[in-house]
């Protein structure tokens, strides 16, 4: 049976271009790089529960985790901000960070992943085209 997303499906968390896509690079990147303006609202790409808020994991700067039905997760990585805490219930389109640049990236851009489970999913297939 085919793996079904939640509800409507993911919607794209900013709207930038992708800069870098699932897989790329030496370190395979789990998820896609979006470009981004400093401080640009970065929005959850379907509801859920935040499980994860902070900034412990190296090179991801201020990370944000939402869990979705189902077993689905998505990260939202090199925020300036986070604007939600763990235990949050949230909509799809919230505001839940501010977007920013960290470590190895220069110019503001949102790290994205889609997981399920613990197995990344390459957003571009779940995203809608754009």
């Amino acid at each position: 049976a085919e793996i079904r997303p939640p509800d409507d499906g993911f919607a794209w968390p900013l709207d930038g271009e992708v800069i870098a896509r699932f897989g790329d690079g030496e370190r395979r990147l789990d998820g896609i790089r979006i470009r981004a303006r400093m401080g640009e609202p970065v929005r959850a790409a379907a509801g859920g529960e935040v499980v994860y808020a902070g900034n412990e994991l190296q090179g991801y700067g201020e990370l944000v985790l939402i869990r979705h039905p189902d077993r689905w997760v998505t990260a939202y990585g090199l925020n300036s901000r986070i604007r939600v805490t763990v235990g949050d219930q949230i909509t799809a389109g919230q505001h839940i960070a501010d977007a920013g640049a960290s470590g190895a990236t220069e110019e503001p851009a949102l790290h994205f992943e889609i997981r399920r489970g613990v197995q990344p999913v390459d957003p571009l297939q779940r995203l809608p085209q754009r």
